[in-house]
């Protein structure tokens, strides 16, 4: 909890070629290259969390999807019920 805030891990599962293939500012393919070194995923190992309390697969869940999960487990998580969204 941080003050009246619930502290919330999210791990964002997704595959490696699809993270490289979202890539818009090309960080993949200069540590490919070698231009960046210890690039997670590319010659430093990722490591996935192992306690997160959100679990998204990007390749089983659309982002609205995953965007009402995390939302419900935080409306939870901090007192309020899951229909009490504001729009």
């Amino acid at each position: 909890m941080m003050g009246d805030v619930p502290f919330l891990e999210i791990f964002v599962d997704a595959p490696p070629a699809t993270v490289e293939a979202r890539d818009v500012k090309g960080l993949y393919a200069k540590a490919r290259r070698g231009e960046l070194v210890n690039f997670t995923g590319i010659d430093s190992p990722y490591e996935a969390p192992e306690g997160a309390e959100i679990h998204v697969q990007t390749e089983k869940n659309t982002a609205e999807e995953a965007a009402g999960v995390i939302l419900d487990v935080f409306l939870n998580a901090s007192g309020r019920p899951s229909g009490a969204r504001s729009r």
